[in-house]
């Protein structure tokens, strides 16, 4: 009847699906079926009838169930994985039957005793996230759960999902969430304080009255951290992290705990003509209380002097001794014309849009700089940094001489002042992409012994040894890298990439959506999402984030991937692309 009324509800929807069931039946498909069924009746069905639940539909091997209870819903869900481990502990790793869930809140259409609707398709698309043997819920879920089950769900980011017009807020949750999985277990929960005094530097207020010195205002903030970064005795979070509450008002202990650092620095810059006023002010994150505040009235040309003294003023808060090297390098901080300080922080500014464009323009700065004070190692490192960056990226006409000229602007910033870290890191960046990957070694190691807190040193040793096939080494300084700037997305991106390598699947997963979570346009990352998924017999999903790659990127191309890449054996990107081949992608 055409007028006959939908009948619609709000229900909990739990989807589960059996992990590579294809290949389980194609190795034995008679005891496939006979243990399956047997996991339905016997541990399946009963925690359903034990959590008020409906089975509603069955897909072969997959079912739908039905809850009037979000939180019976997800605590079904967790019961469930772990009675399915249980059931799975003496059987061979070829044989078991293992789960994904995922779990959905939202309004479904009723029709006899089956249910269809939004609210029970998105159920399906997250099961398909949920890593294998675990859960994942949509944010609707969470919100109801959260406080009400003894379950400390991860928060994985936003994703796409099919025939959603929105990208979807997940939330994750496996049994073993306490095994030292590298990337999970910073995100799962707050990280821990180190050992040592730890910092992050929030973007100073712009209170010269002109928002048009916003750039000014970000610039202190990051020479103060750069200035921090280089005292071994501290940890310091990088600036992209600390930039994420540009903007925002946070609670400071809330900064504290999802940052991983006890101590906040804050503060405020008015600039008038060519004169600064900087105040400060260091909070202890833990507790809310002021530990010193200061105020600085100079001149511009001195504000070299005013981090210093900043630095030293928290280096003496915090009774950090400086070794006798950093003593050394902290001698008579030079002055400069402020024209030339001028450029050079909207040059950093500029460069961070990371596009052809800003590469231009950010390099035109840069040389005006050279031409007022032509005695600035970090210049001509910013400058070696443009000319890979366009290389890597085939940004204005750039040819394989960038490399060379990356290389001698990267000679020519450690000339001026062989203590600059960022000298070392170009240096180290130019000499891995030229496969010189033991001299490349030997610069990154000394970016890290000049700047301890430099996740762009820890990431470029990395990724010198991920090239180079030592991949477990790669993982950890890639971890390390993560862990100083939480949202520096490239380094989940290369982290992926070596647990990728390592055939450490499921965390490979991990990392790579908490990248796209981060940098949703990212071709390369889908690039190696489909490699993953054609390696672990997904083969749909390999097949569709190809299919995202080439719509993101129609001119990607693996053939120059491989020229490009520096693999000391390149037999080791075959293998990475092996998984494209299994799925039947055309390359």
């Amino acid at each position: 009847m055409a007028n006959k009324t939908i009948k619609r509800r709000l229900a909990a929807i739990l989807a589960a699906d059996v992990v590579g069931y294809s290949r389980l039946m194609e190795r034995d498909e008679k005891s496939t079926h006979t243990l399956l069924m047997a996991r339905w009746k016997e541990v399946l069905e009963p925690l359903v009838a034990t959590h008020q639940g409906r089975v509603f539909k069955r897909t072969g091997d997959g079912v739908l169930v039905e809850f009037g209870s979000a939180v019976n819903a997800v605590e079904c869900a967790a019961a469930l994985q772990q009675a399915m481990a249980a059931a799975n502990r003496d059987l061979p790793e070829d044989r078991a039957i293992v789960l994904r869930i995922g779990v959905n809140l939202g309004d479904i259409m009723v029709e006899d005793s089956d249910l269809y609707g939004d609210g029970v398709n998105l159920a399906a698309r997250l099961e398909t996230l949920a890593n294998p043997g675990g859960v994942a819920i949509s944010d609707g879920v969470h919100e109801h759960v959260r406080g009400r089950v003894g379950i400390d769900f991860v928060d994985s980011g936003y994703h796409e999902v099919k025939n959603i017009e929105r990208p979807v807020h997940i939330w994750s949750w496996s049994p073993d969430n306490s095994t030292n999985n590298p990337i999970s277990a910073v995100a799962e929960a707050p990280p821990q304080l180190p050992e040592k005094p730890s910092i992050a530097v929030l973007p100073f207020d712009n209170m010269s009255g002109d928002p048009e010195q916003d750039y000014f205002a970000d610039g202190i903030t990051e020479d103060i951290i750069t200035d921090l970064s280089k005292v071994s005795g501290l940890f310091v979070i990088a600036r992209n992290s600390s930039f994420a509450y540009k903007g925002k008002a946070p609670d400071i202990r809330m900064v504290s705990r999802e940052l991983g650092v006890r101590y906040i620095l804050e503060g405020s810059v008015r600039r008038a003509a060519d004169r600064i006023r900087i105040n400060a002010q260091m909070i202890d994150g833990t507790t809310g209380g002021h530990l010193w505040a200061e105020r600085y009235d100079r001149g511009i040309e001195e504000i070299f002097a005013v981090q210093d003294e900043v630095t030293r003023t928290i280096v003496s808060a915090l009774k950090v001794k400086l070794t006798s090297g950093e003593e050394e390098r902290r001698e008579s901080p030079s002055k400069i014309d402020p024209e030339a300080y001028d450029l050079l922080v909207r040059s950093r500014q500029t460069m961070l849009q990371l596009s052809a464009v800003s590469s231009r323009e950010s390099r035109a700065m840069l040389e005006r700089v050279i031409a007022i004070n032509p005695g600035l190692a970090v210049v001509y490192a910013q400058l070696s940094i443009i000319a890979f960056v366009e290389y890597v990226n085939q940004w204005n006409s750039a040819t394989p001489e960038n490399l060379g000229q990356a290389l001698q602007l990267a000679h020519k910033a450690i000339d001026t002042d062989n203590t600059e870290p960022q000298a070392h890191v170009s240096l180290a960046l130019a000499l891995t992409w030229m496969r010189r990957l033991d001299e490349a070694e030997k610069a990154a190691e000394r970016a890290i012994e000049l700047d301890p807190n430099s996740a762009d040193a820890y990431t470029a040793l990395g990724s010198v040894r991920d090239f180079a096939g030592e991949h477990e080494d790669a993982v950890a300084l890639y971890t390390q890298a993560h862990r100083l700037d939480p949202q520096f997305d490239l380094s989940l991106h290369f982290l992926g990439r070596a647990l990728l390598s390592l055939g450490r699947f499921v965390e490979a997963e991990i990392a790579f959506k908490r990248r796209l979570s981060l940098a949703p346009r990212s071709d390369m990352t889908r690039f190696y999402l489909a490699c993953l998924y054609g390696r672990i017999e997904r083969h749909e999903e390999a097949r569709l984030y190809w299919r995202e790659v080439l719509k993101i990127n129609p001119n990607f191309s693996i053939d120059h991937l491989k020229r490009a890449l520096p693999y000391r054996d390149p037999n080791l990107f075959d293998k990475l692309v092996d998984g494209l081949r299994q799925a039947g992608v055309s390359m």
